[in-house]
This record gives structure tokens, C-alpha cells and sequence, in this order.
């Protein structure tokens, strides 16, 4: 799917290629090699979406919307129970009795999230953000996830500074694991 326009434009894109993503899982062969790439796909992509959300989406909820602290907290817990997840299933081989079920487990939590992003926060930004900011988050968001990690990282902070400090690196590092073990390819 084509990314760009304002962050809103961005995210949707990102989250009904996660959609996809799920579908296929659920279409292939149960315990096969293909439902491992799939989920191995849906780690990285919805970990440089969360990090990217985090870095630049979250902070400006804070700055732009009323209760904004309390939404992006909310959001960041959602995370953190996904990443969770993620990491239960990152050794997991697509044999393994939890396999499947934590996937179902996972598509709730990413299924909620999604739901509750474009009904509520997404619509709450249009109305409390000028679109010169949406755009301009947008292409933060863009570039983000061009450096965030691959891999779930649950005890790495998720409120910037830090968290924009940590990522480029655990991206690397990600990326050097994944290139060598033809991860996500």
C-alpha cells in the first residue's frame, strides 16, 4: 500500500496493511513455516508503528488535545500489552501448542486498538489539529519508522526523550539480526 499524506493518512494505511496481515495468517496452514513469516512480518510492522506512534503521535495528543495526557497513556498501555504479546511469541515456533493462541490473543488487542484509534483519537485529532500538523507528523511518523526497531523491546521506555534516543539504535541492531537470519524477508 502507498504511505504518505498527514499522520492520520500514514497510520490507517499502516493499520489496514496489519489487517492483511492477519488475514493471511489466518488463510495459511496452521503450524507451517508461512504462519511464522507472517507473524514475524506483523512484529515488525506493528513495532515501528507503535515506536513511530510513540516518538511523535502521542506527544502531540498531549499538546493539542484536551485530556490528552490521559488518551496518549492509554495508548501507551495498549502498547505495552501488544509488545508484550510480541515478545511471548518472538522464540515460538509455529508448532508451539501457545502459538496460535497468542496470536488470537494478539489480534484482539491490535483489533481494540485499531478500532478505538480511528473512532475516537483519530477523529479527536482532525478536529484539534491544524492540518499544517497533521502533515508535519506525518512525515515524522514516515521517518521514524525508517530507523525504529524490528524486534519488541517491552522494558525500553516509550515517552520521548528517551525513547527517540533509544530507538535508532535498537533499529540497528534489529536490522543486523534480521539480515542475518533472512528475517522478514
Amino acid at each position: 500500500m502507498g504511505h504518505g499524506g498527514d499522520v492520520i493518512a500514514e497510520l490507517t494505511t499502516d493499520h489496514r496493511e496489519v489487517d492483511d496481515l492477519f488475514e493471511r495468517f489466518e488463510r495459511a496452514a496452521p503450524g507451517g513455516a508461512e504462519r511464522k513469516r507472517l507473524v514475524d512480518m506483523l512484529t515488525i510492522e506493528l513495532v515501528q508503528h507503535s515506536v513511530a506512534e510513540e516518538q511523535h503521535l502521542y506527544p502531540a495528543v498531549r499538546e493539542h488535545l484536551e485530556e490528552g495526557d490521559a488518551l496518549a497513556d492509554k495508548e501507551i498501555a495498549d502498547h505495552g500489552r501488544v509488545e508484550q504479546l510480541l515478545k511471548d511469541l518472538e522464540g515460538r515456533a509455529a508448532d508451539d501448542r501457545d502459538f496460535d493462541r497468542l496470536v488470537v490473543k494478539l489480534k484482539t488487542e491490535v483489533t481494540a486498538h485499531v478500532k478505538d484509534e480511528e473512532t475516537n483519537l483519530f477523529v479527536r485529532l482532525r478536529e484539534g489539529c491544524h492540518p499544517f500538523v497533521l502533515e508535519s507528523l506525518g512525515e515524522k511518523v514516515r521517518n521514524a519508522k525508517k530507523t525504529a526497531p524490528t524486534r519488541p523491546h517491552p522494558s525500553s521506555p516509550s515517552t520521548p526523550p528517551i525513547n527517540k534516543l533509544l530507538a535508532p539504535g535498537l533499529g540497528l541492531v534489529d536490522r543486523a539480526r534480521d539480515y542475518v537470519t533472512g528475517r522478514g524477508q
